[in-house]
């Protein structure tokens, strides 16, 4: 058997070897497999089955042992042998384990023998030799027979005979001839020649001789120094061609009526002669179903009529090979009659016989006679039934089989029905077949038993097997039959009995098998298996290679290819022992396997999703024990080829210019070439047209030049497209301004409808179009109704374009139609016209079978067959019913079928769970369709027998654990197995008197598992578990029940959190014990803080017993708000946490910012209160700053509704309650083209690790652990316009994780996008700005230049304090520090905030004090100048100019 060495060359030629895990095992080296071949005489002898003596360890050989894992023994039979194998006695004539008692002179039964090899280990299969010319001619191999002539070789004995056999090998191999299994003496004979290199015999005649003293059996031997092979025995025969006997051939004298027989009997020939009847004129005679040629030659008269004396018969015979045609006397027929005269106006008149006195009678058998026969054939060859009968008038013949019907794919009529012909005979063809003739007198049948034999075929034909030093394999050669064949084993043409012993060597059946195979081991092994129908003769050799490796492929290859496409490095090697190969990138140690690359079994590297990164040099290196051999790939990453400006629809008047842009953006270091199609046909670029790089426009445009246009960019790597639509106006008659004035409406209905040209399945539909409203009609639909299966429903029939008003329809058989039209415009659709008149069609044989058929049990003792009824185009005929068929799958018996008018049938009393093979086939009154395909069903399935056992629980945390079990055995399921379920409760709390619910709770583990996870439990509590099995009728028995019990966890929130304020100086709290403890409490945190708007004071902790419900605290600040956080502690940790906000004075504005925030569109979920945003928990601290992106991406939220134990979360809301369990939800991800923000909600522990997973639209998974309290997480290696998916789990526990949700990063370029720099009206207000700012700056350099000090108003609400920066002469210095508290402020708990009536105001300024702020809180005020004394003593002020006042001063 052939198998993959030269991995990459020769393909997956070799996969059916072994299975691929094998393959694996054997090329990374592995040691050899320790469980060898089995003694099958152990069985015999002691009733067990024990190890062969010869065992042996593992070893450390060349290479290790392959054994197919399907058929590998297991793990309990391994231990049971290993225990027999300790047990085995050892004594004097023992081999190396032992001696291995046998009863005297006794052997086992050929069925223990052959049910031994069912269990046999796989022993490998063999190396693959690549085709690759160089190794082939370097390698040596035993010699394979190529070439020979048929088993049965005719010849012509006018040629020369040729007897063809030719093989290859290395080295060449040299032929010998045996004739009748003696060696034939080439040299001797100077007729006999064989051609050069090769062993085809040539015997000339042209020198004299008789072909037939060569006669005889001949079999050719080709040999060189590793083996011999042998080819058929080929029967020589010569053709022969014989002269028909002279004979005296008197007339036959007939009466009217009565039947006739003219025999032929041709001379036996070689082989045999074709038969013919003509007249003695050489004109062929004419037959019918009254006179026919039977298939023995022999002419047959059902009955004989006064014609047929009108000429004579001869019976000719042709010979093939000397293409000869020899003719025997005439017969003359002389037919004696009531009525001599031959009125020619009767023939074939159904009065005929009565016309001319001729006496009806009833049919009777000519050939064969009597009622019954036999008949045998061979499989595969063709069964010929024939029955020919006489009677008055002539028969009909009919052919049926009992208990079934005929073939219907394989049987053919000949002969007038009176030959029933079967094609490729199989072993259900069998039985027993009767043909019927019959005519208006009585019918007669003849009963045919037909037996069916097979010569020997092939089941497992022995395959070349070609191995490394020190490997094991085999070789096994199955054939079937009737009666079933003898296999024999020969070895380089000797019988393997007579051949020199070999220990590596052992002979089973069917099976021979070799261990540790060496140099010496090379042989050619031919099976012979023959019956007495035949015989097979097949050639098998064992190579023995060793061989370094080499690689296959050209050396340092280039392979380019297109970003984040999916590409593969291919490495073809060969090698004996076989090679394992391993890759590298950049000469880099670490092997690449895993993540986004994948090795497959023939050496190809794989690589998921290129990018920039992955580009550079790749090495395989292949390695075995003799040497290795590297070769390198150069692998181009290239930009893909995108149209980033595509053509648009246009509608343009005829004579204008259209310009159609296509904008590409490529790979530089590629060529690019850009197309146009039009109508998907290559674009012909005429003088009006003109193609450039980004557009194509068309001058002067015209009707024909209407059509889709699609521009194709492409480089020798890639290509993009895109598709617009040109729709071309012709002028009008009214002016253009005066169409634009008219409405546009929907068209009026099509009229005046017509049917012609009716056919049989087709008709032609005429109408007459409505008026179009003013908007050309694009499309009329043609409809139609049926009265049959759905009167008064309307069908789409065919859609047409706006031009037409008629069209062919193609139409169903047996319909009765009525049509109505529909006209489109770009408005919409007119009103249906009038239905036409009804024109029904003539009825067929359906053309196909009802789809979706199903067979599924409803009971356990039943199926119940299903499909789609087909419809009324389908029907083609009156009495639409279906043919069910159905047979159990494995046994193979004979069909069952039943005829149904629905589209169900139950089949009952059936296994529970079987398949079987179901057929529906579609019938009318006019016939059965075609021949249905197979489906496979299966019967209704039971409850499970066996529960699952040992089952094991492991505890993982508080809230989770693991389950472990055997799987129950496959008979017991007794059905299709669904999942394994785990039945839960919680009996009881560790806490006393505390109730818990004992509701029963499932965990659902799909297929066919050994182990799984039950989460979401209570902590600190007693559970009980049963495991069950599932299949689709139901539950199995339930497992022995187990119990174990949850450790402490973290408790929920307290309840009823409660923050009143009687007055202004004393805060009061109060609070409940959580609802789930989940453990013993060992007290409560209270954390709080101040907050003034947006300033945040420092956070205070206090801790209290767990009796303790209560606290009152004093303000020391009257003004601040304060935030409260509260929790419950037990050994493990705090729970989870409630919030609650000292209520707002009266008088006090909302903040501009009161944390938390809510996610971006995020949706609470129904029914469930949910906690507190992660993100808004992290904003409030003053340990981490949220990440803000760069530009606005749109959020992606999911939320999840689920049911958990209490544990913690950073906080809830106010007045919201923690989940019941532990869950994940509310995830929202914030994209960009790079990256993403996530943030989730959950109702862990403070301590809980998270695990993002996200997986893009190449199924390349990537995670990501998170650690506590670390939100938001940012994901950094996306790829822009990639869809991913993601979700959130526990890392403590995978199964509870958060809703699978799907976000696209937004693409790197953005088509739309216009440069913002390049605006004119951008351009034009940065120019508006800079002017502005220059007039500004000149306006304060001139302020300043007067003094460097804005003197303020005097009059002011607060007199400055000590510490302020006060001048001599009354003033502020402008630039001083202006961040200070305001006048009159206090400070607050922690000294930082200082009391002020606003946080955003500022000291008015101005003239009289009268400073002042707007509405919106403008500050109005104005700066002036000092002046001396004697200036402000006037009426007049002099005030300095703001500069807005200095823009217009200078205006």
């Amino acid at each position: 058997m052939r198998r993959l060495a030269a991995r990459g060359a020769a393909g997956d030629a070799g996969e059916a070897a072994a299975p691929a895990a094998d393959r694996t095992d054997c090329a990374r080296g592995r040691g050899r497999s320790p469980w060898r071949l089995i003694d099958l005489r152990a069985i015999w002898d002691t009733g067990v089955v024990l190890p062969a003596a010869d065992w042996k360890g593992p070893s450390s050989g060349v290479a290790g042992r392959r054994l197919n894992k399907a058929e590998a023994l297991s793990s309990v039979r391994k231990a049971q042998f290993e225990r027999l194998e300790a047990a085995r006695p050892r004594g004097p004539g023992s081999r190396e384990r032992g001696p291995v008692l046998r009863m005297a002179g006794q052997q086992p039964p050929p069925w223990v023998l052959a049910a031994l090899l069912l269990c046999l280990p796989s022993l490998g299969g063999a190396i693959e030799i690549p085709m690759d010319p160089s190794i082939q001619n370097e390698l040596s191999q035993p010699p394979t027979i190529t070439k020979q002539s048929v088993k049965d070789h005719i010849v012509d004995p006018r040629d020369n005979i040729l007897i063809e056999c030719e093989a290859k090998g290395n080295p060449a191999p040299s032929f010998h001839w045996t004739r009748n299994s003696r060696f034939f003496n080439i040299a001797k004979d100077p007729r006999v020649s064989m051609r050069r290199r090769s062993g085809t015999l040539v015997i000339d005649f042209r020198s004299g001789g008789r072909p037939e003293e060569y006669e005889g059996e001949y079999q050719c031997f080709a040999r060189n120094k590793f083996g011999t092979a042998l080819s058929n025995r080929i029967r020589l025969q010569v053709s022969k061609s014989p002269l028909w006997p002279k004979e005296n051939l008197d007339p036959v004298v007939v009466q009217e009526g009565a039947p006739l027989t003219l025999q032929c009997n041709p001379p036996p020939g070689l082989p045999s002669p074709v038969i013919f009847w003509m007249s003695s004129s050489m004109e062929p005679i004419t037959q019918d179903k009254r006179v026919s040629q039977g298939h023995n030659g022999d002419l047959y008269f059902s009955n004989v009529m006064l014609p047929d004396m009108q000429t004579d018969y001869s019976c000719n015979a042709r010979f093939h090979f000397t293409h000869t045609i020899q003719q025997k006397d005439a017969f003359t027929l002389k037919v004696l009659t009531n009525h001599p005269y031959n009125d020619s106006s009767l023939r074939n008149h159904p009065d005929m016989y009565s016309a001319r006195g001729v006496a009806e009678r009833t049919p009777s058998f000519m050939y064969p006679q009597g009622t019954a026969s036999s008949q045998m054939v061979l499989r595969g060859m063709d069964l010929l039934l024939e029955c020919i009968a006489s009677g008055v008038p002539t028969p009909d013949i009919a052919w049926y089989k009992k208990g079934g019907d005929l073939p219907s794919d394989k049987a053919k009529f000949e002969n007038f029905n009176k030959a029933l012909r079967i094609t490729n005979v199989s072993e259900e063809d069998s039985g027993e077949y009767f043909c019927l003739a019959s005519n208006k007198m009585g019918s007669i049948r003849h009963t045919i038993s037909v037996r069916v034999k097979a010569a020997p075929y092939w089941l497992d034909e022995p395959k070349n097997l070609i191995l490394a030093p020190g490997e094991d394999g085999r070789l096994v050669c199955r054939a079937s039959g009737n009666p079933k064949p003898t296999v024999q084993w020969m070895v380089n043409g000797e019988p393997l009995q007579s051949a020199p012993p070999n220990p590596n060597r052992e002979v089973a059946g069917d099976t021979i098998i070799f261990r540790d195979t060496q140099i010496s081991s090379r042989a050619v092994y031919q099976c012979n298996t023959s019956n007495e129908h035949g015989y097979l003769l097949a050639n098998a050799f064992v190579s023995v290679l060793d061989v370094p490796p080499r690689m296959l492929s050209p050396r340092n290859q280039l392979i380019r290819v297109i970003l984040y496409n999916r590409t593969r490095l291919d490495c073809p090697f060969f090698g004996s022992p076989i090679p394992t190969l391993r890759w590298f990138k950049n000469g880099q140690g670490s092997n690449l396997d895993g993540g986004n690359y994948h090795v497959y079994e023939n050496g190809s590297l794989e690589i998921k999703m290129t990018r920039k990164e992955d580009q550079g040099i790749y090495t395989c290196v292949a390695t075995n024990i003799l040497g290795k051999a590297e070769n390198q790939v150069h692998l181009e990453v290239k930009d893909p080829t995108r149209i980033y400006r595509m053509p648009e629809d246009q509608v343009a008047k005829r004579g204008t210019t259209v310009q159609l842009e296509c904008r590409v953006k490529h790979d530089p270091s590629l060529k690019l070439t850009v197309s146009w199609l039009k109508d998907d046909e290559p674009l012909y670029v005429s003088n009006r047209m003109k193609k450039e790089d980004e557009s194509l426009t068309i001058f002067g445009v015209a009707e024909r030049d209407q059509g889709s246009y699609t521009c194709i960019a492409s480089t020798e790597l890639d290509q993009d497209l895109a598709k617009a639509y040109l729709t071309v106006l012709a002028d009008q008659a009214t002016p253009t301004n005066r169409l634009a004035a008219l409405p546009k409406g929907r068209p009026d209905r099509p009229r005046d409808l017509e049917l012609t040209d009716l056919a049989e399945r087709s008709v032609r539909l005429t109408w007459i179009p409505g008026d179009d409203n003013n908007s050309p009609i694009t499309d009329y639909v043609v409809q139609f109704e049926e009265d049959q299966f759905q009167p008064g429903v309307w069908h789409d029939h065919s859609k047409f374009p706006g031009s037409v008003n008629s069209a062919v329809l193609h139409l169903s058989p047996y319909v009765n139609y009525q049509f109505r039209v529909i006209a489109v415009n770009e408005v919409g659709s007119s009103h249906p016209s009038l239905p036409s008149e009804r024109y029904r069609t003539s009825g067929a044989p359906p053309e196909s079978n009802p789809a979706d058929v199903k067979g599924e049990g409803t009971r356990k003792n039943n199926m119940e067959i299903t499909w789609t009824p087909m419809n009324a185009t389908s029907a083609f005929g009156p009495n639409l019913r279906y043919i069910v068929k159905w047979r159990r799958r494995e046994t193979r018996e004979a069909w069952s079928n039943v005829t149904v008018w629905g589209s169900r049938h139950v089949v009952g009393q059936t296994p529970v769970y079987v398949p079987y093979e179901i057929r529906v086939q579609a019938e009318n009154d006019f016939g059965k369709g075609p021949e249905p395909d197979t489906v496979i069903g299966y019967s209704g399935e039971d409850y499970p027998r066996a529960a699952p056992t040992d089952v094991k629980i492991r505890v993982l945390n508080s809230t989770a654990v693991s389950l472990q079990w055997n799987r129950v055995y496959s008979d017991t399921v007794q059905g299709q197995l669904r999942e394994y379920r785990a039945y839960y409760w919680r009996e009881s709390s560790l806490l006393k008197n505390l109730w818990v619910s004992q509701k029963r709770q499932q965990a659902s583990f799909p297929g066919d598992r050994l182990r799984g996870v039950v989460s979401r439990l209570f902590p600190y509590s007693n559970y009980k578990l049963e495991m069950v099995v599932v299949n689709g009728r139901g539950d199995g028995p339930r497992s022995e029940t187990k119990e174990f019990a949850t450790p402490e966890g973290v408790p929920s929130a307290p309840r009823r959190f409660r923050v009143r304020q009687p007055n202004l100086e004393t805060i009061h709290l109060e609070w409940d014990h959580p609802e789930h403890p989940n453990g013993i409490l060992t007290g409560y945190t209270l954390k709080y803080v101040a907050f003034n708007g947006t300033k945040v004071g420092k956070q205070i902790v206090e801790n209290f017993s767990p009796n303790q419900t209560k606290f009152t605290m004093q303000r020391a600040d009257p003004v601040s708000r304060y935030r409260f956080t509260l929790s419950a502690r037990t050994q493990v940790g705090s729970g989870e946490a409630a919030t609650e906000e000292s209520p707002a004075p009266p008088n006090e504005a909302t903040p501009t910012a009161a944390p938390p925030t809510l996610s971006p569109t995020t949706v609470g979920a129904p029914g469930t209160v949910s906690s507190t945003d992660a993100t808004a928990t992290v904003a409030t601290e003053a340990t981490a700053a949220p990440i803000v992106p760069t530009t606005a991406p749109a959020a992606v939220t999911t939320t999840t509704a689920t049911e958990s134990p209490p544990t913690t979360t950073a906080g809830t809301k106010i007045h919201e309650s923690a989940p019941d369990k532990q869950s994940i939800w509310n995830v929202t991800v914030l994209p960009n083209s790079k990256w993403a923000n996530i943030t989730w909600k959950h109702s862990f522990g403070p301590g809980t690790d998270f695990v993002v997973e996200y997986t893009d639209s190449n199924h390349t998974k990537k995670t990501v652990p998170v650690k506590a309290q670390a939100q938001p997480i940012q994901l950094t290696d996306l790829y822009p316009g990639m869809t991913y998916t993601l979700r959130v789990y526990s890392r403590d526990n995978e199964g509870i994780s958060s809703a699978i949700i799907t976000f696209m990063t937004s693409s790197a370029y953005t088509n739309n996008q216009a440069d913002i720099a390049t605006q004119g009206w951008f351009i034009g207000l940065m120019c508006a700005v800079a002017l502005l700012v220059l007039i500004l700056l000149i306006v304060c350099f001139i302020k300043r230049s007067r003094g460097g000090k804005y003197p303020v108003r005097e009059k002011k609400d607060v007199p400055l304090g000590p510490e302020d920066p006060k001048e001599e002469d009354g003033s502020f210095d402008y630039s001083d520090e202006d961040n200070k508290p305001l006048q009159g402020s206090q400070t607050s708990l922690d000294g930082t905030i200082k009391q002020q009536e606003s946080d955003d105001s500022l000291v008015d300024y101005g003239e009289g004090g009268e400073g002042q702020f707007n509405e919106d809180g403008s500050f109005i005020g104005q700066y002036t100048v000092k002046k001396d004394k004697e200036e402000t003593e006037g009426n007049e002020s002099s005030e300095a100019t703001s500069p807005v006042n200095a823009i217009y001063s200078l205006a």
